[in-house]
């Protein structure tokens, strides 16, 4: 069976425990130049600009500022903006959306946005939430899509990515994170009724249905893109790379994929060129869409095949895993390999701050940071994350994306979340 097959998941999460003393007075939410707003940052590239941040770490890794045990199971990711972190999680038959204090870890508020998707890899939600302003918008697993506020958690408006738009949950659960483009929500069902949906982002109301392209949905995250001055949707699908009209959800362009079992990673963009990979064997492509629906492969490469911790662009280069192959630099120009390294660390998650590189290993919790270049890997620090949970499935791993925010790491294993100093004061 395909279950059997698999072991897997990402995308790309109970009861309160703080280790902190001092409970600092909350301040009012605001938006900063570092706020992460959601999946993969505010442009969906894993590219903090912060800098001042630590350039090595000490023996035992920067300091713990707090953890707590509040944020349920699943595998969701962190939105941090101003003094509030926003995720996802389960507990008992429920998923919920959680809002803590970033400086203690204390609970604001808390959500439930739906009934508990059950899985072996895993249960509960497996995407990020998205901040635009005084609202957030979160989607479970099962695909109820809902607005609340950032304030209290109060729901806006809902909309059954499954009933209302008639979109099929897929096997391991809804798994993209809803992208905000101006006035629209952004969101991928799949289905006869049409495969990408843009939504009123204040009131829920649909505003087009791509129904000449009707895939099922994958667990890819949409990204938005301006191609020759005309903005574009880029999402990854099994079998296909297409590109949708922001206007109406026409298709502008699609390329075929050799995805397989799940297509997880989110594609990059620059330069009127797309950037995809995939695991269990699939590779990567890079393909030039500025001339339309004409669009040119560049190139293909089976060496970089992300499965689900993510590729960073980064001065002309590819960071990430590659299945078998292990930590790898991959040349933007030719889809060679720049340097690979596969005994330092094994499979894991990246993210990028201040000309380095944030690892987390997913069998371990061990975190390490290397420097950012295609000249090798160097290494300026590991420490070994705990307490891991004990509440973790048998197939499940560590698979929530490293953030950076104002001067803060946040990682997490099932509840456990943690916030540490890496600002270098």
């Amino acid at each position: 069976m395909l279950a059997d097959r698999c072991w897997f998941f990402c995308l790309v999460i109970l009861g309160c425990s703080t280790f902190c003393s001092d409970r600092p007075v909350l301040m009012a939410q605001t938006s900063v130049g570092n706020d992460w707003t959601g999946w993969r940052g505010a442009n969906r590239d894993d590219l903090s600009k912060e800098t001042g941040l630590l350039k090595s770490w000490p023996e035992n890794g920067p300091k713990n500022l707090w953890t707590v045990d509040t944020g349920g199971l699943g595998y969701a990711g962190f939105a941090a903006v101003g003094e509030r972190l926003f995720t996802l999680g389960s507990t008992g038959d429920s998923e919920f959306a959680i809002c803590l204090n970033v400086q203690d870890g204390s609970t604001i508020w808390k959500q439930t946005i739906d009934d508990l998707f059950e899985n072996n890899w895993g249960d509960g939600p497996r995407n990020t939430p998205t901040v635009d302003g005084d609202r957030v918008y979160v989607l479970s697993a099962s695909g109820q899509l809902k607005c609340l506020s950032t304030e209290d958690g109060s729901e806006k408006w809902a909309v059954s990515l499954t009933e209302q738009l008639g979109g099929e949950r897929p096997f391991w659960g809804f798994s993209e994170s809803p992208l905000i483009d101006g006035d629209q929500v952004i969101c991928t069902p799949g289905g006869k009724q049409g495969a990408v949906v843009a939504l009123n982002k204040l009131t829920g109301a649909t505003i087009w249905q791509s129904k000449d392209f009707t895939n099922p949905c994958h667990y890819s995250s949409i990204i938005v893109a301006d191609v020759n001055q005309q903005k574009q949707y880029i999402q990854l699908f099994e079998k296909a790379l297409v590109g949708f009209d922001a206007d109406n959800g026409d298709v502008i362009w699609q390329q075929d994929w050799s995805g397989r079992i799940a297509v997880i990673p989110t594609p990059i963009f620059e330069d009127n060129k797309v950037y995809v990979s995939s695991g269990y064997g699939a590779g990567s492509m890079l393909v030039d869409v500025s001339d339309g629906e004409n669009v040119k492969k560049v190139w293909f490469s089976s060496k970089m095949k992300n499965h689900h911790g993510g590729v960073i662009l980064l001065d002309g280069h590819y960071y990430g895993y590659s299945d078998k192959v292990g930590w790898l630099c991959q040349s933007a120009k030719t889809g060679g390999v720049v340097w690979k390294e596969k005994e330092a660390l094994q499979k894991g998650a990246i993210s990028y701050a201040d000309n380095r590189f944030y690892l987390l290993e997913e069998k371990s919790g061990q975190v390490v940071l290397i420097n950012a270049a295609p000249d090798g890997w160097q290494e300026f620090g590991r420490f070994q994350l705990k307490p891991l949970s004990e509440n973790r499935k048998q197939k499940g791993k560590v698979w929530v994306h490293p953030v950076i925010s104002n001067g803060r790491m946040f990682l997490r294993d099932q509840e456990m979340i943690y916030c540490f100093d890496i600002s270098g004061r």
